[in-house]
């Protein structure tokens, strides 16, 4: 434990030191959400684990009571992914998904630990020839991901356990960023629908 927590520690250093970002991707979530646009995530193993924590978050809530927003995690896809995978072979299975569901515009997030999954390259790749806007959450970089993202979060920790616990803070800072602005966009569109609703009285 104190090994692991001495790594924490490294790791939370380097993400206070990337606030700035995290609010950024929230806030920016947050407009293309309520816009009707998509988030996409995926990652492997432990970070398909924290694609799907973000997705569920933003489905259902944070903390902050909102209106769902439409996000997907590609990983949990699993009558696609094993149909993908076996007519296509793994490192599609991601990628077809992205061109199926991605649209100019939308978001996917992808977690890598190493920066180096195939399946995630491709998917980022495939993101990109769609318009859609990539991020990246990997450990140490730079790597093959953050080169493919538009923007990422790196968390350099010396493990791949404290790389994920790293995430996963990430993942709740976003959704907290989002929380904040769907909460300024609500207000802002309150007056717009009472003066709608006078105007359907009067006529």
């Amino acid at each position: 434990m104190e090994d692991h927590t001495d790594e924490l520690a490294g790791a939370m250093t380097a993400l206070r030191e990337q606030s700035d970002v995290v609010d950024a991707w929230g806030t920016h979530l947050a407009d293309v959400l309520w816009e009707g646009g998509r988030l996409l995530a995926a990652g492997n193993g432990g970070s398909a684990a924290e694609a799907q924590h973000l997705t569920a978050e933003l489905v259902g809530r944070f903390l902050a009571e909102r209106r769902p927003l439409s996000a997907i995690a590609l990983s949990a896809e699993t009558s696609s992914l094993t149909a993908i995978v076996n007519d296509y072979g793994a490192e599609e299975m991601f990628a077809r998904q992205v061109e199926a569901h991605g649209r100019p515009g939308d978001v996917l997030v992808l977690l890598s630990t190493s920066g180096k999954s195939p399946n995630v390259l491709r998917a980022a790749e495939r993101a990109r020839d769609a318009g859609v806007t990539v991020w990246g959450l990997t450990g140490a970089g730079p790597n093959p991901l953050t080169r493919l993202c538009h923007d990422a979060i790196v968390v350099p920790a010396p493990s791949t356990a404290a790389v994920q616990t790293g995430h996963l803070v990430a993942v709740h800072g976003v959704c907290a960023a989002v929380d904040a602005r769907v909460a300024v966009l609500a207000d802002r569109s309150r007056p717009a629908l009472r003066t709608a609703g006078k105007t359907r009285r009067t006529a």
